[in-house]
């Protein structure tokens, strides 16, 4: 297993190379008041990642990536 650190790197790299930026735009819209609003050690991080992945899902659909 490669540490957490390193799978959360290539993440942050697939996000900002790969996704469509309409994509990114909608998910970024969609968390940052979470994350400004309430204290990070308050944050249901769980719950952000599964929203984030909802809409990512249902932006892409059935489209490739490059």
């Amino acid at each position: 297993m490669i540490p957490e650190e390193i799978e959360n790197r290539i993440a942050k790299y697939f996000f900002h190379r790969y996704l469509p930026e309409e994509v990114r735009i909608e998910v970024e819209s969609r968390l940052l008041p979470s994350c400004i609003w309430i204290e990070e050690e308050d944050l249901d991080c769980d719950e952000l990642v599964r929203l984030a992945i909802r809409i990512i899902d249902k932006q892409l659909g059935d489209k490739k990536f490059r």
